[in-house]
């Protein structure tokens, strides 16, 4: 590894250990169940329904957070494949509150599909009930780090490979 990506790995686990060695209880429930919002079933799901029109007005959201969430996921695969980061490794005494899905770290795809969905919703939404949705997005990524499962840097990566989805979805429509 050059020296710039050390230095970068280095300030990355020392976030993620600062946030980790914070821990208390109803965050850890609360964090367990906020990242299953950006599990694939439910982005999914979600993507789905909003384009098989179940509020019509969102159809076109729907539209949106399938092409973000679709190319998002290519570039997350893609990258995790390549790069082959492994999970975070945790302070001494502390473990991972979940499973992780696979033994990749970069980029998140939990932060990526859950932004991509947020994102092209909320440019359907009203301002105030689309910057709630997106702070949810940013919640799902922050439970992530939070779980012992990414660092931060996953989890920004995943976020701009969601933005770059919806910039797509913009272009196509």
């Amino acid at each position: 590894m050059t020296a710039w990506l050390l230095r970068l790995h280095s300030h990355d686990e020392r976030i993620l250990h600062a946030l980790i060695v914070r821990r208390r209880r109803l965050p850890d429930l609360l964090m367990s169940g906020i990242t299953h919002l950006g599990d694939a079933a439910t982005t999914i799901a979600a993507t789905l329904l909003l384009m098989l029109g179940i509020v019509p007005e969102l159809r076109s959201g729907g539209a949106y957070a399938a092409v973000a969430l679709v190319s998002s996921h290519l570039g997350v695969q893609l990258l995790k494949r390549t790069i082959n980061r492994a999970r975070p490794k945790l302070p001494v005494g502390y473990e991972s509150l979940i499973h992780a899905p696979d033994r990749f770290s970069f980029p998140s795809g939990h932060a990526a599909a859950s932004m991509s969905v947020a994102v092209g919703l909320a440019l359907f939404l009203p301002a105030a009930l689309g910057a709630a949705v997106i702070l949810l997005a940013v919640m799902v990524g922050v439970s992530r780090c939070y779980l012992g499962v990414h660092y931060p840097g996953d989890v920004l990566v995943g976020w701009v490979l969601s933005l770059a989805g919806v910039l797509l979805a913009t272009m196509i429509f």
